[in-house]
């Protein structure tokens, strides 16, 4: 049975700056990536926040952190994204 994940009663913004933001593309769409597999610290930040990639004031993901485990996390934005789709 997989462990249970920690959720938080209010949720926190994780910002990033896009430029120093890396992540592998999980799924993609016409070349964005819409869902992503990033580092993150799982104390501070559980299932249910926000990941927010930002380039100066220009939102590049917009998504609800759906997993983290084993020091990364996992989110999804399948609307909005501008992160390119790409293998790192």
């Amino acid at each position: 049975m997989p462990d249970s994940q920690r959720t938080a009663t209010h949720s926190q913004t994780f910002v990033v700056d896009a430029d120093d933001f890396s992540f592998d593309t999980v799924e993609q769409e016409n070349g964005q990536a819409t869902v992503i597999r990033f580092s993150i610290d799982g104390t501070r930040y559980v299932a249910g926040d926000v990941l927010l990639v930002l380039s100066g004031t220009d939102v590049h993901f917009h998504g609800m952190i759906g997993k983290i485990g084993e020091g990364f996390g996992i989110a999804s934005d399948r609307r909005g994204s501008l992160l390119p789709a790409t293998v790192q």
